[in-house]
């Protein structure tokens, strides 16, 4: 099996692989004009001795084989299976009688209600608004809120319903969204003291996209430094999931994900590189999809890993996940790597059930000793589940999965340190610990190591085309745990075997998406014992989106989301 021969040569490789040593990694760094700090010196060590053992591990199992179209050629969808009719909308529509509760429903609930003016734009807003005040002081989720220009233009939209004049199925919805896309007159920080008072002049493609649908923008969501994940100390305050105010809401859209959950706001949008929108949405007990790779444009989105980047919707349910790609999905002129095919409505089909449909559930990331049992015990129900609803659902191997994560780490650090060098040389100490020693390992990165890199790339992606090529969708978690807690991420790196632990083997299980460049998303499928929210992970085919928000809606329904958390201050 060649999953066990890539464990045997893992462990052959860390034992026989003679590490760098402080010195040279310091004068390294010198001649490229980088200075490490002493504190920093022993994790930039550790990390690149991690990278180095795994792609050891990679030129023996992947070789160096020609690589594959990208991106993925488009394969047929799959046709829809003969599952029940959509609910008819209910007849009456009667507004919730708390504002907790109407925070809480669906946005399409709350479309219901300001269609049938029994719900006004400007107490949704001012509902969120409340909320905001009276909770976001312990979860942090917001950088920056607009509470007046928020509702002004609630009563703008108010009166634009009065004369009828709807823009659309999100007109009057209040959204917010994570602080790494571009708002006009508003400043967006990445969450990084470098940019703590950057201001652009234009809405990001996505967030303009939304407004003109006639969504309300409540404000900046908080995130990790640079959306790179693992920041220690935040900027902006810490970020704390809904669910447990111990435990972590996910990287980097951590914000996002606890706004959404916690009720301050309808829906958000993340941005997804290494499983940065479903990590968020697993944790929170959320809807998140990573749509493919170019079908939200990019533009006004301040980058991380251009290769990699994915702008997507965080919901809490899938409908309103439906709802809100449709609104920002398709072609922008002003991002080059955009993709021009039409994008057809998801919507109709939420409900067509998944009887006809192939599923494959991932071998290697189900069963790996990394995932902990409560998360294999919730998949594998989720996919009987799905079985039972008339899908048929087999085990399918991908044997370069569990190296997906250093793959992903390897690539989007380099980007990252390039986008970044400057940063790294003249203000190092405005970043956070982790994100500077991130940043100043991949700067050493030899070039044969990010070939490396690059070649393991095209055989992940060659590997998830061809098991795509039997299935319609692959099943796995979209974490290997619950969230953990928040303590856990301030533990120092003191060794390559914890820098491996800690960065590769967490990422590896939304990585191969994201190496691919394919739709993935995260829905719930369960809850731990400790009350924490677990999540099922679906990866589709390039611009099948639809199919996936099929099998969602149906593990939905199986599953009885979406629910609250118990957080409400």
């Amino acid at each position: 099996m060649r999953g066990e021969r890539v464990r045997a040569i893992r462990a052959r490789l860390a034992a026989a692989m003679p590490d760098l040593a402080p010195d040279h990694v310091a004068a390294v760094a010198a001649a490229l004009g980088l200075s490490i700090a002493d504190d920093d010196l022993p994790e930039v060590v550790h990390r690149l001795n991690g990278f180095l053992d795994a792609f050891e591990t990679l030129g023996a199992v992947a070789g160096d084989g020609p690589d594959v179209p990208w991106p993925i050629p488009v394969a047929p969808a799959a046709a829809p299976g003969r599952g029940p009719a959509p609910a008819a909308t209910p007849p009456a529509v009667t507004p919730p009688a708390g504002a907790a509760d109407l925070a809480h429903l669906p946005a399409a609930r709350q479309a219901e209600l300001l269609r049938a003016r029994a719900l006004s734009p400007v107490d949704l807003v001012r509902a969120y608004l409340e909320r905001i005040e009276r909770l976001d002081g312990r979860l942090r989720s917001y950088i920056t809120v607009r509470a007046d220009e928020a509702l002004a233009e609630a009563r703008g939209a108010e009166a634009e319903q009065a004369r009828g004049a709807w823009r659309g199925p999100l007109h009057g919805i209040p959204f917010a969204v994570k602080d790494q896309f571009d708002t006009a007159g508003l400043r967006t920080t990445a969450g990084s003291r470098l940019f703590a008072d950057r201001v652009p002049a234009a809405d990001a493609t996505v967030v303009a996209r939304l407004r003109e649908g006639g969504a309300i923008l409540l404000g900046k969501l908080n995130l990790s430094e640079l959306a790179m994940g693992d920041t220690v100390e935040f900027p902006f305050g810490q970020p704390r999931n809904p669910w447990s105010l111990e435990h972590h809401p996910g990287s980097s859209s951590g914000g996002s994900g606890a706004a959404t959950a916690a009720g301050l706001c309808a829906f958000s949008l993340g941005e997804d590189t290494a499983g940065s929108i479903r990590g968020p949405a697993a944790y929170c007990g959320l809807v998140g999809l990573r749509p493919t790779w170019g079908r939200l444009s990019r533009a006004g989105c301040m980058p991380l890993a251009w290769s990699l980047d994915a702008p997507g919707p965080i919901t809490r349910t899938v409908e309103d996940c439906a709802i809100v790609y449709e609104a920002t999905a398709g072609h922008d002129p002003a991002d080059v790597t955009s993709r021009r095919e039409p994008v057809a409505p998801c919507r109709p089909g939420l409900d067509a059930g998944v009887r006809g449909l192939r599923l494959g559930v991932v071998r290697e990331l189900v069963e790996s000793p990394d995932t902990d049992a409560e998360v294999r015990d919730a998949v594998a129900a989720a996919a009987r589940a799905l079985a039972g609803a008339g899908a048929t659902v087999d085990e399918v191997s991908l044997p370069l999965a569990p190296l997906a994560g250093a793959v992903s780490m390897a690539l989007a650090d380099a980007e990252g340190a390039g986008l970044y060098r400057e940063a790294l040389r003249a203000r190092p100490r405005d970043l956070d610990r982790n994100t500077r020693r991130r940043l100043l390992a991949a700067s050493l990165l030899p070039a044969a190591l990010h070939h490396r890199a690059r070649q393991a790339r095209a055989a992940v992606r060659a590997e998830v085309a061809a098991a795509l090529a039997r299935v319609d969708v692959l099943l796995a978690p979209a974490s290997p745990r619950p969230a953990p807690r928040i303590a856990d991420g301030a533990a120092p790196i003191t060794s390559k075997a914890a820098a491996a632990g800690r960065f590769f083997i967490r990422r590896a299980y939304n990585t191969p998406a994201s190496l691919a460049g394919l739709p993935a998303l995260s829905v719930p499928c369960g809850l731990s014992a400790a009350g924490l929210p677990i999540g099922l992970q679906a990866i589709g085919r390039a611009l099948d989106e639809a199919t996936l928000l099929r099998v969602a809606r149906a593990v939905e329904q199986a599953c009885g989301w979406p629910r609250r958390p118990p957080f409400d201050g």
